[in-house]
């Protein structure tokens, strides 16, 4: 021992993990009816306690309920088999009959599953770190160029990701790096400093964005900050007219333009790029899987860098797992404060106030309500409360070009008050508008949630996010979840935290592909686990 300093601990028998076994202050919190998974016998209801007497002693012991009423009592010292059953909110779970084959052949099926997905995911990763990629060379003076014309200060966090980013770019092997930070932490940078390091060394770049509003806002961003070096960015989204898409389609071809920033028309095939080294996908969490998939072909030798602020739970899982690289910004740029967020039940009060307080301070105000039919109703609710507001509405089935017009006339200050379905919820990046206030919240996801509060507070202002929604004793448990999670996260950096919440509430989901949730229902979490 004292040569090694290694200490040996005797092997003991095999062991249950404590995490999925039931404890006994889970048992208490079991109701009657609940469904829990027994791991020999599969998923019952839990009827109650009950007393059996074994060999002249009386025990306790546990009713479980399968299907056509069978009963199977389970003795208090077999707990550690039993397991509460967290599969998707809101489905009941098939219950297992009694004395079949079906549940050994279940388990049996996910096994296989399991490995297929294991296999699967090997032979990815090990065609992606043997398949050859672009070496390109260090950073030249141009770089150090746009670096340096950066206006505000890296943060540490920031400098540490950049740095990240180049060393894989630099590697033979193609990288596949998803780099986490929080709504407003400077990712967009990133992508802008990596863009331009494949664009000057003479490879095409593709920056996929999920929403049309945020194809053009970058657009903006990147040309502002690539203005004075030699580099072309272009960008394609549904308001452009398919005449300005083909030519634009065209320069791509002929390797004309450098950057090219756009939604899921990026993976059309008429599209080919002459000499794509870098894909950039912004917000992942926003993508179908048929887009991803389409994804991975194009990106099986091509660099791949991913943003998000809250990864969803099967990214996250990848990256946990070590399958992916992941950098996380966690330091919030200097002097922000967090967003004070309060959930509350709807109430024109709450809304007159929160308004009116923003205006007062010279600032704006979002109004996100997710249904297109009374979304009009809502921005005269606001007029009749607020009467000295500017109010403006916005949603995805409007005209491109009005869409466009309403939104740029939002940011330039022209309207107070922007009342507007989700499609805010990405990217857009307005200073001066730190009051949120999103209705119905129930029934809007963790992630677009934590993505909305993110639009505001991006400068150094207090800013100010309201959840509204029916009385709180009327909801499903897993929104009343949702809802508690962002609560209690809303300090700067939280969307990491944010998502882990979600893994739990909502599962990993199948690895690679359709079933974010996964055939992980039949089992439930903790015993596919």
């Amino acid at each position: 021992h004292q040569l090694f300093e290694r200490y040996y601990r005797a092997q003991e028998t095999r062991k249950f993990s404590k995490k999925k076994a039931l404890t006994l202050r889970e048992l208490k919190t079991l109701q009657p009816g609940d469904y829990v998974t027994h791991q020999d016998y599969g998923i019952a209801r839990f009827a109650g306690l009950t007393q059996i007497e074994i060999g002249g002693h009386i025990q306790e012991a546990i009713r479980l309920v399968y299907r056509d009423d069978d009963v199977l009592t389970v003795s208090i010292h077999a707990l550690h088999k039993i397991a509460k059953y967290s599969g998707a909110e809101g489905t009941p779970p098939t219950m297992s009959k009694l004395g079949s084959a079906e549940w050994e052949n279940k388990k049996k099926s996910v096994k296989k599953k399991v490995k297929d997905i294991a296999a699967d995911l090997i032979r990815l990763y090990a065609k992606r770190k043997t398949a050859p990629g672009f070496a390109f060379p260090k950073d030249d003076f141009l770089q150090a160029e746009l670096e340096s014309s950066f206006i505000w200060e890296d943060t540490p966090d920031q400098a540490k990701a950049t740095e990240d980013v180049k060393h894989d770019m630099q590697q033979p092997h193609p990288m596949d790096r998803l780099v986490c930070g929080d709504v407003g932490f400077g990712k967009t940078e990133i992508a802008i400093r990596a863009a331009f390091k494949a664009a000057a060394n003479g490879k095409q770049v593709a920056v996929l964005v999920p929403t049309t509003i945020l194809a053009m806002q970058h657009y903006k961003t990147f040309r502002d900050r690539l203005a004075n070096l030699p580099v072309t960015v272009e960008y394609i989204n549904r308001f452009k007219t398919p005449k300005q898409v083909k030519e634009t389609m065209e320069r791509v071809s002929a390797g004309k333009t450098d950057i090219l920033i756009g939604t899921h028309a990026l993976t059309n095939k008429k599209l080919q790029f002459k000499d794509l080294g870098l894909l950039i996908i912004d917000e992942e969490q926003k993508f179908g899987v048929k887009t991803k998939d389409k994804l991975k072909e194009i990106k099986v030798n091509v660099d791949t860098l991913t943003l998000s602020a809250t990864p969803i739970p099967r990214t996250l899982h990848f990256s946990l797992m070590g399958a992916r690289d992941l950098s996380v910004i966690a330091t919030p740029p200097p002097n922000r404060q967090p967003v004070q967020t309060e959930l509350q039940v709807f109430d024109e009060i709450i809304v007159r106030d929160a308004i009116a307080r923003e205006l007062k301070r010279g600032g704006q105000a979002f109004f996100v309500h997710n249904r297109i039919s009374d979304i009009v109703e809502m921005a005269a609710m606001i007029v009749r409360l607020v009467p000295n507001a500017r109010v403006t509405v916005a949603h995805g089935q409007m005209e491109g070009d009005e869409l466009e017009k309403r939104m740029m006339k939002f940011v330039e200050g022209e309207y107070d008050v922007l009342v507007s379905t989700n499609i805010i919820e990405s990217g857009l990046d307005i200073p001066n508008a730190n009051t949120i206030i999103i209705n119905r919240a129930h029934l809007t996801g963790l992630s677009d949630l934590h993505q909305m509060r993110g639009r505001v507070g991006r400068s150094n202002r207090k800013a100010y996010c309201y959840l509204l929604t029916p009385p709180v004793a009327n909801l499903p448990s897993d929104a009343r979840k949702r809802l508690n999670t962002l609560e209690e996260f809303s300090d700067l950096g939280a969307g990491f935290n944010v998502a882990m919440r979600d893994l739990d509430i909502r599962g990993a989901g199948n690895l690679l592909g359709g079933e974010q949730s996964g055939f992980i229902n039949d089992l439930g979490y903790e015993a596919y686990h």
